[in-house]
């Protein structure tokens, strides 16, 4: 208990200097930009590489993603099932709010958790790979058919899939993974080097991120949504997480515990990118991650507690 919480503190150190150096500028007005960049383009895929090349391929495609998938899903229809029998919205926005309450921010706030919290960062590694694989290009399926004048033939999507340098390292270090490859020390050691720049960029990123946030008070249009959305991502995804991987995984201890962790974090906040794509959602895409960002780090400080009684 002491360890997992003592990565909890990690990680909100990192945040609150993140935080502190956006609020005084330091870094210029982009710096949020461009340490996302930096992380998604260069240091997260050589972090991943490094993580999925060593781990065992069983773990990065066994019942972690089955965990994720179930959970995800049984947000994502609850989601669409309350906002259409009560709330009455149309389904392009059903879909961006769902997407919002079902989508975890896998990366920039996954990789650290998993790293400081969970111990290793291969717990992320199956989050990651199904979210970027299989569960966004799910959604842009449907907003396609929902949305006039808008359709994404199954090439381009499989071309954008596979473009995304998440998604291309995950799968390399898979390939690695399972015929047991190993690159040389000379070109392996700036891999790692790279790497170590990717969790430290995404919490300072992450802490730049909640300077100027709109407190819940001020949140008016859409508030009923945005609320549901919230309450399913914060509490309902890590409760069908944990009865995904009791009850069908047989998952205990560790292994549970991360699983857990996983489905605990906020709503991802590219939701937003897809929102404003569409032009559906807009402010429940934004406010459900604002929320949920917020709110998601001391609520997953709970869990262990929780858990381990």
């Amino acid at each position: 208990m002491l360890g997992v919480l003592s990565g909890f503190s990690v990680v909100w150190a990192v945040i609150i200097v993140g935080y502190f150096v956006g609020r005084t500028g330091v870094l210029g007005a982009d710096a949020r930009y461009v340490l996302n960049r930096l992380t998604f383009f260069v240091a997260s895929p050589a972090l991943l590489f490094i993580t999925v090349a060593d781990s065992d391929p069983a773990a990065v495609l066994g019942p972690s993603l089955g965990v994720a998938a179930i959970s995800a899903a049984g947000v994502a229809l609850l989601y669409f099932a309350i906002t259409g029998w009560w709330l009455r919205r149309d389904r392009p926005e059903r879909l961006v709010g769902a997407m919002s309450a079902s989508t975890v921010n896998s990366a920039n706030l996954g990789l650290p958790i998993a790293a400081y919290v969970l111990g290793n960062t291969s717990h992320a590694a199956p989050v990651i790979l199904f979210q970027l694989a299989l569960w966004s290009p799910i959604f842009l399926v449907f907003l396609d058919a929902s949305s006039s004048g808008r359709r994404t033939t199954p090439t381009a999507m499989v071309l954008t899939t596979l473009r995304n340098p998440m998604i291309v390292a995950s799968l390399v270090g898979l390939l690695f993974a399972v015929f047991g490859w190993k690159l040389p020390q000379p070109i392996l050691e700036p891999i790692e080097l790279i790497a170590g720049a990717s969790i430290p960029a995404m919490l300072i990123a992450f802490g730049i991120s909640l300077v100027g946030s709109t407190p819940l008070e001020k949140i008016s249009a859409r508030r009923s949504d945005v609320l549901v959305g919230t309450g399913l991502k914060l509490l309902v995804h890590p409760v069908l997480a944990w009865l995904a991987g009791s009850l069908i995984f047989r998952l205990e201890g560790a292994d549970l515990f991360a699983v857990v962790i996983m489905g605990a974090l906020p709503s991802a906040q590219n939701v937003f990118v897809t929102a404003s794509r569409y032009e559906q959602g807009l402010v429940v895409a934004k406010d459900t991650v604002l929320l949920t960002t917020i709110a998601a780090v001391p609520a997953m400080m709970l869990v262990p507690i929780i858990l381990h009684g």
